[in-house]
């Protein structure tokens, strides 16, 4: 993603903060939390959201999905999905209702009002137990036979929310590639302790949220959003994906509004 772009979602990213709890969805249950943006690389872009999701979302999430989460699959090198060692997590899609609506909206929101409804995939909550992990992968798919126009082309961008942090430890989310900060502000968010040459590691932190572009200008895959899902070594954690195609998705794909 060049400067401009980089720039552009900054700045859209403070008019976010701002003016949040003014956008409401047509449904009365959609309001906003006034959730605040903190920049952490603009290349690639990286931002952090404090307070993406209130509480009563949290609490929708885990009920709305509880008893329907399964073995977490991968797609291989050829886009044969399958389970392997590599994720280790359970996982499952949200079924769409007005709260679930509003989550999306908030999403569309933030990266502008060109980015329509018909791009995003369902949304998916993923479940770490003890011990449970994702090694590193990108949410953007190397294979073309997953990112053809049938399917909506590429992931542009991806939301990885914390639904809940249940006495956990380890189970951070670890971009290798991105440069840590340098503020000791950062450390409510991120394991100050890491080794400087291991990048970033978001802490799970139930309610907040981090933000990445995973395109380049030119319509490739930026390697440098290689990221993994920590193991937990205790509790527990639930996290959930939102991620925006290149382009439109099918009705069979992303379900009816």
């Amino acid at each position: 993603m060049g400067l401009f772009n980089s720039m552009w979602y900054a700045v859209l990213a403070v008019v976010t903060v701002t003016n949040a709890h003014s956008h409401h969805h047509k449904s009365p249950l959609c309001q906003h939390p006034a959730y605040q943006s903190h920049l952490l690389s603009t290349s690639p872009l990286v931002i952090y959201l404090e307070s993406f999701l209130t509480p009563e979302e949290q609490t929708h999430l885990k009920i709305a999905t509880k008893d329907t989460f399964s073995r977490s699959g991968v797609s291989d090198q050829k886009g044969i999905q399958g389970q392997r060692q590599t994720r280790t997590s359970q996982s499952t899609n949200v079924a769409r209702d007005d709260i679930v609506r509003c989550i999306e909206e908030r999403a569309l929101l933030f990266q502008g009002f060109d980015t329509p409804r018909t791009r995003l995939e369902p949304l998916q909550l993923v479940k770490y137990g003890s011990g449970e992990r994702y090694h590193f992968h990108t949410d953007w798919f190397t294979n073309d036979a997953q990112a053809t126009s049938a399917v909506g082309g590429n992931r542009q961008s991806s939301f990885f929310a914390y639904v809940s942090a249940e006495n956990v430890t380890g189970g951070g989310t670890n971009f290798p590639m991105v440069t840590p900060p340098h503020d000791a502000r950062w450390c409510a968010f991120i394991d100050c302790d890491e080794p400087w040459e291991n990048g970033v590691t978001f802490r799970p932190v139930a309610g907040n949220a981090v933000f990445w572009s995973n395109m380049l200008d030119d319509g490739t895959g930026d390697e440098r959003t290689l990221h993994a899902g920590l193991p937990v070594t205790s509790g527990s954690k639930i996290g959930m994906n939102i991620w925006t195609r290149q382009g439109p998705l099918s009705e069979d794909i992303r379900g009816k509004d």
